[in-house]
């Protein structure tokens, strides 16, 4: 029986954690558009904005900001030259390789990405009532369900702890060999500028 009948729901709760899950995944795409709708921009943009404004410059090419967001190539481009029609986004050539190049915002692109940012913050009241260790609960067991999609091969690779080369499990928890120290549960990353992917072989 299907996942999404409520009575094979009955008595499996598996099943009505991945039907939260995509309940979540709807509410987010009804926050960016209406985000979106006000802002003139469209979800995409949206993303493409605020990862370009927090990651690296190295990590904004079109080829790896189509992989991050599972589009093609042209999809993103798409996006990106309305982007910069908009005068929000500019694209640096590579002074080493002329046909490449990386994107970054505008002073306008600046402005908007900190308008936009807030796009989920009402998300946020609705953890406030758990415990700081049901919190860390939860994050643990997202990362490891992010980790079983990625090894499914359902999502990209993930700049995540549990999928970086420095990271290790212990049997105390967890391990940073970046850092060289042991890792609260709250310490855990789902985003980390320091990632380095693990091969295949560690994982």
């Amino acid at each position: 029986m299907s996942i999404f009948n409520p009575y094979a729901q009955v008595g499996h709760v598996e099943y009505k954690i991945v039907v939260a899950l995509e309940r979540l995944s709807e509410a987010f795409r009804v926050l960016l558009w209406e985000k979106a709708k006000v802002l003139g921009l469209s979800p995409i943009q949206i993303q493409l904005l605020l990862f370009i404004r927090f990651h690296s410059e190295e990590r904004c090419r079109v080829s790896l900001l189509a992989q991050e967001f599972n589009l093609t190539p042209s999809t993103v481009s798409e996006a990106l030259r309305t982007l910069e029609q908009k005068g929000l986004l500019l694209r640096k050539i590579d002074p080493i390789d002329t046909r490449s190049h990386t994107l970054v915002l505008t002073e306008e692109g600046q402005a908007m990405a900190s308008k936009v940012s807030d796009f989920a913050d009402v998300m946020l009241p609705g953890l406030a009532h758990l415990s700081p260790e049901e919190q860390g609960s939860l994050l643990e067991h997202l990362l490891g369900l992010i980790a079983h999609l990625q090894l499914a091969g359902i999502i990209v690779p993930q700049r995540m702890c549990f999928a970086c080369a420095y990271y290790r499990k212990t049997e105390s928890g967890h391990f940073c060999h970046f850092i060289k120290k042991p890792l609260e549960i709250r310490d855990l990353r789902v985003d980390c500028p320091e990632h380095v992917p693990r091969k295949k072989q560690e994982a």
